[in-house]
């Protein structure tokens, strides 16, 4: 049998893997509800950043895509926002 290379992977990947794979690193489970570990998050993570631009999935659908600017608006403002991530 021959061995599965990550890019052979993603060339064969299904968008119905593809939304698997972006729902399980967005939720952090599998859909059997079990945890992925920090190393399955990610290859999962990189798998479908990877089928993103090898599909040429639109900026604005990619993961982690933040719409806007990050400058800040505020007068007097120094230019820049903090962002505070939440699990």
């Amino acid at each position: 049998m021959s061995e599965m290379t990550f890019e052979r992977m993603i060339a064969q990947m299904t968008p119905t893997i593809y939304d698997s794979l972006k729902q399980a690193v967005a939720l952090r489970k599998w859909p059997d509800g079990k945890r992925l570990s920090d190393e399955q998050t990610e290859l999962c993570l990189e798998a479908v950043m990877r089928y993103e631009i090898e599909h040429n999935v639109p900026e604005s659908e990619r993961v982690g895509y933040m719409q806007g600017s990050c400058k800040s608006q505020t007068p007097g403002g120094d230019g820049e926002d903090s962002i505070k991530w939440i699990n």
